[in-house]
Formats: structure tokens, sequence, C-alpha cells
């Protein structure tokens, strides 16, 4: 099989077989086709794309390129994926709830980088807790508390980190079936038979209209069908931040307040529809896949499982209980509204990068961050304000305090006008 006849079938829009493309995969990882041939097959794959049946088998090859987390020992296996946004604390939320609903959550999660947060990052905000767990202990915890959520330490779809690279210099990021199987690779690697994915719409989000946003959603929804995978997709808007809190302690004590039943209600309503579609997904019934959700977070049972796995992954379990605990930035310095009316707008973007030039995200892998700092809303879009009233909290230690007051300050935009009231859930692909 003669790789530039491959480039050339898909340059004159031919449809690739799964040997072609798992021959191409594998031995592009085997580093037996160099980078100049992948990256003309790429942009190949840019201009004539690929049909649901070409990306599964993409996906597939990819996910075999490394390790495959073998999950069969555990039952009812959930997995949750969010494209990314600023605020976005949900799997800190929704895998408790999870749990406690009798599912099991054996989870591979990321680190932030630039604007959007990432859940292990949050985690290490809990003193004492490790992403770290050898493979026994991830699999004896999983079947015993029904959630354990490590680091992505293992080789998961290398192929996907080797052609990504290849894609940021080659102009070929922006390719629809090349973005769903990078996402859907990692996630087929990692084991769950149950995939929910949270598609996220919007201005703080990688998929900036609604029509993206869906067009990803089906793809990944596609590809997991094919693979013989249960997955649901929920758009959801990221125009404006999640919850009030950005900031990995902050986020950390909002998703704590939130499973008390207390909290803001966007997330709230965010983590129940979630929850809802891994129910529906699992073979439950529509009214228990409504109820259930609440229920365990009224009862405290999904606060539990947050404090069972904390403390199993060497957390302390106290600042679960004792909120007050947490190490927060002590300097703040609060934006107030420059006129009478109505909160119009909240541009998640530049909450994002308010907290980046805080210390608390990275431009770069590995950098070290600032857990403590974060901006904290103090309004919602709707909400009535007076000139002089203060509407955004930042938390800081100095460093990036002045030009993080000016991009919370761009955010924020107050107009005369109530503005018309902008729905949470988007759409669902199933």
């Amino acid at each position: 099989m003669r790789i530039p006849d491959l480039i050339q079938k898909k340059r004159d829009g031919g449809q690739h077989t799964e040997a072609e493309l798992r021959t191409l995969i594998l031995d592009y990882v085997n580093g037996q086709v160099p980078d100049y041939q992948v990256a003309a097959w790429l942009m190949a794959v840019f201009f004539k794309g690929m049909t649901a049946e070409e990306t599964t088998y993409l996906t597939l090859a990819m996910a075999e390129s490394g390790d495959m987390l073998d999950l069969s020992s555990l039952s009812h296996t959930v997995d949750k994926h969010s494209t990314g946004g600023v605020g976005d604390k949900t799997s800190l939320v929704l895998t408790p709830m999870l749990a406690a609903l009798g599912l099991t959550v054996a989870k591979m999660s990321g680190r932030g980088l630039a604007h959007t947060g990432g859940t292990i990052d949050k985690l290490e905000s809990i003193p004492g807790w490790s992403p770290v767990l050898a493979d026994e202990p991830f699999l004896k915890q999983a079947r015993e508390i029904g959630l354990a959520l490590v680091g992505q330490s293992k080789n998961l779809a290398p192929a996907d980190g080797l052609l990504y690279a290849l894609r940021d210099v080659t102009a070929t990021v922006d390719c629809l079936p090349l973005i769903a199987s990078s996402i859907m690779s990692k996630k087929l690697a990692a084991g769950a038979k149950t995939i929910v994915l949270d598609v996220k719409v919007g201005s703080g989000a990688f998929m900036k209209t609604l029509e993206d946003g869906r067009k990803l959603a089906e793809a990944m929804v596609n590809i997991g069908k094919l693979s013989g995978r249960n997955v649901r997709a929920v758009l959801t808007d990221m125009e404006t931040p999640l919850g009030f809190m950005t900031g990995n302690t902050l986020e950390v004590l909002e998703a704590i307040s939130t499973l008390k039943g207390e909290g803001p209600e966007d997330l709230r309503e965010l983590c129940l529809a979630l929850a809802k579609e891994t129910l529906l997904a699992e073979g439950f019934s529509e009214e228990e896949a409504d109820r259930r959700p609440r229920e365990v977070l009224k009862d405290g049972s999904a606060l539990a499982k947050l404090r069972a796995f904390v403390a199993s992954q060497g957390g302390d379990p106290r600042y679960i209980d004792d909120p007050s605990l947490f190490h927060v930035a002590p300097e703040t310095v609060e934006v107030k509204a420059g006129q009478s009316g109505f909160i119009a707008h909240i541009e998640a973007l530049k909450i994002g990068q308010a907290l980046l030039v805080l210390g608390g995200g990275r431009e770069t892998k590995g950098e070290a961050i600032d857990h403590s700092v974060g901006i904290e809303l103090l309004h919602k879009i709707g909400d009535a304000v007076e000139a002089g009233q203060p509407i955004a909290r930042i938390y800081h230690n100095q460093k990036g305090k002045d030009a993080a007051f000016t991009l919370v300050q761009e955010a924020l935009r107050i107009d005369a006008a109530k503005p018309a009231e902008m729905p949470l859930i988007l759409g669902h692909i199933s």
C-alpha cells in the first residue's frame, strides 16, 4: 500500500477503506511514514472531507495506536467530555452524581490550556489530592466508590498528539472530521461504554456558532454509534461563563456548594441535563432519568461520593465539609458598573483571558499555575445594577491585576434595556 496512492485517492475525492487508514496511521506512529506525506494527506482531507465511516475508521486507528484501557471488569462504565469553556466545573459536580446513581466513572482528565480550565488543575486545589493511580488501585477505587479520576499519564492515542502537532503547523486544525476523531480517539481508548459529550458553543468555546457545534456533535455521536458505544451530546451555551466563579480553587468551592443543594442555577441545570442524558443512554426511563439526579443532590449522596473520592486519592476530606479551609488569593479588587441598567453581556473569552494573566491558567503545557486566583461574577445577564455598584470581584496575588481588571471591565456590558433570556441548553444529539 503506497502512501502517495492514498494521498492521491483522497485528493481526488475518494473514500478510504479501514485497512488503508489503519496502515497510514499506525505506520506514521511507528516512524515509517514521514511528516511531509501525512501533511499532504491532511490537506487533502481538509479540502475533500471524510464520510462518517471513514472518520470512524480513522478514530479507531488513532485509539488503537497506543494503550486501550480495559474497563471490562467494571459495570455501567460512563464517561463525560466537555469541549472546553470558562468556569466549566461540571465534572466536579456531575461525576459524583453519576457515582451516587450507581454508575461507574473511571475517567482520565486533562489539564487546562490557554483560557479553558482543566479538571485535574481544579482538583489539585484540594491539599494532598493526587491525579496518579496505578492500574489496579484505579480499577479497585472505581469498583468500590464508583468514581476514579486520574491525569492522562497513559500512552492514550499517541497518533492524536502527532497528528495535532502536524495540523497545528499546516493550517489543518479547523477540519471537522479531524477535530471529531481527535476528541473521540481518546474517549474510545479510555474504555467507557457510555459517553456523554458537552459541546460548548460561543465566545469562550472552540466552536463559535451553533451550526458548527451541531456538526461536531453529530460527527462524534456517529463515531460512537459506528464504534459500538452509547454516545449522546448536549449543545450548551459558552457565550458567557458557567456559574459565578472562574479560577481553580473558586470553581471547586462552587462545585461543593452545588453538591450541597446550593450553587448557581445554570451549573445545576447543566449537570442535571448531562446526568439525564447519561441515564437515558444507560437504558433508564425518561421519568427515572429526570427524577433520580435531583434526588442524589437533595439527599447528600453525591456530596458523600465526592468526599470519598477525594479521600481515596490522598486529598483531605475536611475541605469538602469545611470549604473555609481553602486558600483563596487574599487581595481583591472590584469592578464596578459604569452606568445603571441591566447586565446585557458577559464575554466568556475575556473572563478566561483575565484568569490567564492573573496566573490561573497556562500558555504552554507544563507551566505552573496559581490555584488561588480567579474572578467572581456578582451578577448574571439580565440583572439590574446601579452605577458604581460592584459587578465582579478579582482575587489576585498582584500578578496581572491591572490587565485582568481591564479585561473583566471589557467583558461586562450594561445596557438600558433588559436583554432577552438566552437558553443554556441549545440542543441534544442522540
